[in-house]
């Protein structure tokens, strides 16, 4: 049974201020898109109140799916809207060093996401065209704002851990071809002598999901105030976070206190090279929810990863699973917040002269 979160809360506030509609004026198919998203955030007719017909045209696919993309297009910058005006998150450009005409990607964050010592959780998304704050694209056009993006997910790391950093992972390359943006000559030196089509000219620091984690991780929030950090990876986001555990062992270790995967692709054997501490350390700090049959929280049993806690999302279908097990997760991250807490308190050495006069410059090595 999908859960009715517009009950439970006011989800999005000041909904009226922003408009979907206004996004897709001036666009080509101003005339065939007269949608807009209604109070419960679902994708409606303007005119008919009916849901999205992606077959708006007669035998013609090519067609309808530049209509598609169109919207796509729009629900995106509507989305980075809801992030930045509704929920106060900081729009972060990167690389921090870019020229004044490089194409630079950027990123998500709470105001105080760096600065403050509560905990703090970072959403990884799946791999696709949709952009932050999306959990997929065809889930929001069918099943609306609620299912389909990290809004409530935002609005619970706000509320119960201080800090959230949403990733862009998916956000790569400059197209030519429909991009605006100035480039460099160094910028378009690049795209003519890599092995892309010279119509992409990829971003310095986030050509890949798993190169635009790691360069966050680095610059910000390896660097960042919060010792008790969290993530929520989505599909091909968990093979990212495992590479980037792979990749930051000890830091990673030492500073992220759980994970929460949904139907991840990672595979634990062949991404950690047969390192036992950090199949260890995935075995005891990180579960999965799955799509499923089963109820919600049930253990799914699998022959092929035996890496972590598996357990149901609480529905079959795909692009549903986020939004079905949101209050799972967050309950689980709880508990494991607390166990570690509670851990660090039992273990934390009595204060004394000798313990003070330590080297400061020691390197803290990974504990339970």
């Amino acid at each position: 049974m999908m859960t009715d979160f517009t009950g439970e809360h006011t989800w999005l506030p000041i909904q009226h201020e922003l408009s979907l509609r206004k996004l897709i004026e001036g666009s080509e198919y101003q005339e065939e898109l007269k949608y807009d998203f209604n109070i419960k955030g679902e994708l409606r007719h303007l005119d008919t109140n009916e849901s999205f017909v992606f077959n708006y045209y007669k035998n013609a696919h090519e067609q309808n799916h530049k209509r598609y993309q169109a919207l796509g297009h729009s629900i995106t910058q509507y989305i980075y809207e809801l992030l930045e005006r509704v929920w106060m998150l900081q729009k972060v450009y990167i690389p921090t060093d870019a020229t004044e005409d490089e194409p630079r990607s950027f990123f998500f964050m709470s105001k105080n996401a760096l600065t403050s010592s509560s905990s703090l959780i970072v959403l990884l998304q799946d791999r696709g065209v949709f952009r932050a704050g999306q959990w997929g694209h065809r889930t929001i056009v069918s099943e609306g704002l609620v299912h389909g993006t990290q809004i409530l997910f935002i609005k619970m790391a706000l509320e119960r851990h201080g800090g959230v950093i949403v990733l862009n992972p998916n956000d790569n390359f400059v197209d030519l071809k429909t991009e605006k943006e100035k480039l460099s000559f160094s910028a378009r030196k690049e795209a003519l002598t890599s092995t892309q089509s010279v119509w992409r000219i990829p971003k310095r620091g986030s050509s890949s999901p798993e190169e635009h984690t790691l360069y966050v991780w680095d610059r910000f929030i390896s660097e960042s105030a919060a010792k008790n950090v969290a993530f929520i990876a989505h599909g091909y986001g968990g093979l990212v976070f495992v590479d980037l555990l792979v990749q930051r062992k000890w830091e990673v270790m030492n500073k992220v206190y759980s994970v929460a995967f949904i139907d991840s692709v990672h595979n634990t054997w062949h991404q950690t090279r047969s390192d036992p501490q950090i199949q260890e350390w995935i075995q005891k700090y990180c579960r999965e929810w799955v799509s499923s049959s089963k109820p919600l929280d049930k253990a799914v049993g699998s022959l092929m990863k035996t890496n972590c806690p598996t357990v149901s999302a609480g529905t079959e279908k795909y692009g549903l699973a986020p939004s079905c097990c949101l209050h799972a997760i967050f309950k689980y991250l709880k508990r494991a917040l607390k166990a570690k807490t509670t851990t660090a308190c039992r273990h934390s050495p009595v204060a004394t002269r000798s313990s003070a006069s330590k080297k400061r410059g020691d390197k803290k090595m990974y504990t339970d």
